[in-house]
């Protein structure tokens, strides 16, 4: 695989003036925190293209990408087939802020794909999904309390920024100002894994709690699996309380499995999060559910929820593409196998130089910690090396792989990861872990 090569200096100073430039104009210089290098040291780099399984930065340096921007670019970077249909639609029409046979076919081929689901509602975001599910649930139960996990990440909404992962947790911040505290009172917080603390909170609120919103394969504290009985144990608990089961999938959806992560559990989601790859790249989400609960949203019913570009023609025709090349024979067979020869490597050659290290991986999700294991709470997340992440870190940029710049964040393979890219990345690795 060539690889160009830039000095560090040259690379730094070119970064800098980017980064300072965008200070000048963008708050903080970034237009979302975790694109940020605060927790890890330095300048972030500032992206050119992409293609396949590579990013380039303005200097020209290659990267290997192990976050396909957070994780929808799961057929790689400018798919041509994507690209295709892009410039397509482009020459028709970008928005309407009217409907198009687009959101239908995108909506048909979700509940064809993931049989849990009857309806949908696209929104832009991640964000405005979980936002409007809770919003849903709330409407439903005539109830006010939330039940979420401490490392989960559900979006910025005020309601879902306490004890959050993903850039609330790399960057140290316990909520935010801006919250009102009469927002966050009906917020409650129970422990990834622990089917006791929810049990606690259920008995401390009886009758108050309208739901509860968990990653089944939380994404935002690193890559933290929930376990079966934990997962059986929250729907369980639901029905025996009448609270609603959101299961956020926005990061775990069409990545670990086809049919998503409930999936792989064989646990029924009251209302589902989508974001992301369903748009192939494109901004977009959605909440997804069976008919009954669904129709409880406006016009149909009276649970208000409104986006003028949902449903845009563009996010349409990318997320359509995108789907129907990774429901391909044997698109997850191989994604599998990536992931694992990457994770089993990067395993192996710490094991070799005694470095604590543990690994873990879904589909084409995985994570890696420097913490022995196994990894199953938000607690021993935590408890990570740091010192030894961001020197890992800097090392692998430094040598052309593009890892997420946080320890709390999980990673992500692509179709168009060769197996020489996965070689590669391990041989850095040893490096690393022996220099």
């Amino acid at each position: 695989m060539p690889t160009t090569f830039i000095t560090k200096a040259k690379l730094m100073d070119h970064s800098t003036q980017c980064f300072n430039e965008a200070l000048a104009v963008i708050a903080g210089g970034v237009d979302s925190p975790v694109r940020a290098f605060n927790s890890v040291g330095g300048t972030p780099r500032f992206m050119d293209h992409a293609k396949g399984a590579y990013l380039y930065d303005v200097d020209g340096k290659q990267y290997i990408d192990y976050i396909g921007s957070w994780g929808p670019m799961i057929v790689g970077h400018c798919h041509p087939d994507v690209v295709k249909a892009l410039q397509d639609q482009a020459a028709k029409a970008i928005s309407f802020g009217a409907s198009s046979p687009l959101e239908t076919q995108l909506a048909r081929k979700v509940t064809q794909l993931m049989p849990n689901i009857e309806k949908v509602r696209f929104v832009n975001s991640g964000t405005e999904a979980t936002m409007t599910a809770i919003r849903l649930a709330r409407g439903i139960t005539g109830r006010d309390k939330i039940i979420k996990f401490q490392g989960c990440y559900h979006g910025h909404a005020d309601c879902l920024l306490v004890k959050a992962g993903s850039g609330v947790l790399t960057l140290g911040i316990p909520g935010s100002p801006g919250v009102p505290e009469d927002t966050t009172k009906h917020t409650l917080t129970a422990d990834y894994n622990d089917l006791s603390s929810v049990a606690q909170q259920f008995a401390a609120y009886p009758g108050e709690v309208a739901c509860v919103i968990l990653e089944p394969i939380a994404g935002n504290m690193n890559f933290v699996r929930a376990s079966d009985e934990f997962m059986h144990g929250l729907r369980a608990m639901c029905d025996k309380h009448g609270a609603l089961l959101i299961i956020d999938e926005v990061m775990s959806g069409f990545r670990v499995a086809l049919a998503g992560a409930q999936s792989l559990y064989g646990v029924k989601a009251d209302i589902t999060c989508l974001g992301k790859v369903i748009g192939g790249g494109m901004p977009v989400g959605a909440l997804c559910g069976d008919a009954k609960t669904m129709a409880h949203l406006a016009p149909e019913g009276p649970v208000y929820q409104a986006g003028t570009l949902s449903g845009n023609p563009m996010a349409m025709v990318a997320g359509l593409t995108t789907l129907s090349l990774v429901e391909q024979p044997d698109f997850f067979t191989e994604l599998t196998r990536k992931t694992r020869r990457l994770v089993t490597g990067l395993q192996q050659v710490a094991d070799d130089a005694g470095e604590p290290f543990w690994t873990d991986s879904e589909g084409g999700m995985f994570g890696y910690y420097f913490n022995q294991g196994p990894i199953t709470s938000f607690d021993q997340v935590k408890q990570g090396n740091e010192t030894r992440f961001k020197a890992f870190f800097h090392f692998m940029l430094e040598h052309g792989v593009y890892p997420a710049p946080s320890m709390y964040e999980a990673g992500f393979i692509s179709s168009a990861h060769s197996d020489e890219d996965i070689d590669r990345t391990i041989a850095l690795a040893h490096e690393f872990f022996t220099q």
